[in-house]
């Protein structure tokens, strides 16, 4: 019996993808009707609707259907979370992880809801600046936390392929809001994500 892989992809989009990709490929020099590039078309108009979903996804949601209320006010961090997201300025991917801390006020959320956030964000094309601050504002605005961290590391395809080509260049971007604004509380914060505990 054969394998056969089954995925949702709109039929619209794919069709309209794989017009413009073959187009794309043609202008490159390349022949898009030759052997090993026959269905590359397909596989790039359906991987770019993967590597975009977040768009078709809100971050709230994800947050609210895993909030309880729970009496604690101590740190909670969930560090070295992979995201892999696209730079809008040349379409070629950063990649890298986030470490994310909140002070809860009253709600707290599934640790997985932080991981999914990320990931909401980060499949959509992106600056790594604008990531930082998004994910930060979506845990401000629903758990109402005293106070919210992100700090995010990334590698950029863009200066490592193309542009400068520094292949050892990290990026760092950093956003906190309330108890974190304070020196004390952010010091713990970068120490304990640099900590190995584990």
């Amino acid at each position: 019996m054969a394998y056969t892989k089954v995925d949702q992809y709109d039929e619209h989009i794919t069709s309209s993808l794989i017009t413009h990709y073959r187009e794309s490929i043609a202008l490159l020099g390349e022949d898009p009707e030759r052997e090993g590039l026959l269905k590359t078309p397909e596989r790039v108009a359906k991987s770019m609707q993967v590597l975009t979903q977040g768009y078709q996804i809100d971050a709230k949601m994800i947050l609210n259907s895993a909030k309880f209320h729970e009496d604690v006010s101590e740190m909670i961090i969930v560090k070295d979370i992979e995201l892999y997201s696209l730079c809008e300025h040349h379409m070629l991917p950063f990649f890298g992880k986030a470490h994310i801390a909140y002070i809860p006020n009253g709600w707290i959320t599934g640790l997985s809801k932080i991981a999914r956030v990320v990931d909401t964000f980060s499949r959509r094309l992106q600056v790594q600046e604008r990531l930082t601050t998004q994910i930060l504002d979506v845990i401000k605005e629903t758990l109402n936390p005293l106070g919210v961290a992100v700090v995010i590391e990334a590698s950029h395809l863009c200066m490592m392929m193309r542009g400068v080509q520094k292949q050892n260049s990290v990026t760092t971007t950093s956003a906190f809001c309330g108890e974190f604004e304070k020196n004390e509380t952010r010091s713990e914060f970068i120490r304990l994500i640099g900590s190995k505990l584990h």
